[in-house]
């Protein structure tokens, strides 16, 4: 089998951002960019918000589906973030300089 050959039954998935990313380093990466308090305010729920931890948050999130959609949802929009906040990071390119 080939890189380019995926899987059976597991099709590759080039253009999906979440493809590949565990819960864990969802919720990891999401308490880093907002901090525990800011998530438990964009996402109110109780493994957020009272006693904030990884391991809390991922057994609830496996349970519960319609928490896990805003928590990848969320995920998807900080990262829309972070490549707007870098394009405007760089300096604009000037189309007469060679």
């Amino acid at each position: 089998m080939t890189d380019e050959t995926p899987a059976p039954g597991k099709p590759i998935q080039p253009r999906n951002p979440l493809h590949g990313l565990t819960l864990e380093a969802i919720v990891t990466a999401l308490a880093d960019y907002y901090g525990w308090e800011h998530l438990g305010e964009l996402v109110p729920i109780r493994c957020f918000a009272i006693d904030p931890s990884v391991g809390s948050s991922l057994k609830f999130l496996r349970k519960t589906p319609w928490a896990r959609e805003k928590v990848e949802s969320l995920y998807l929009f900080m990262l829309r973030e972070q490549r707007r906040e870098q394009q405007q990071q760089q300096p604009p390119q000037d189309p007469q300089q060679p």
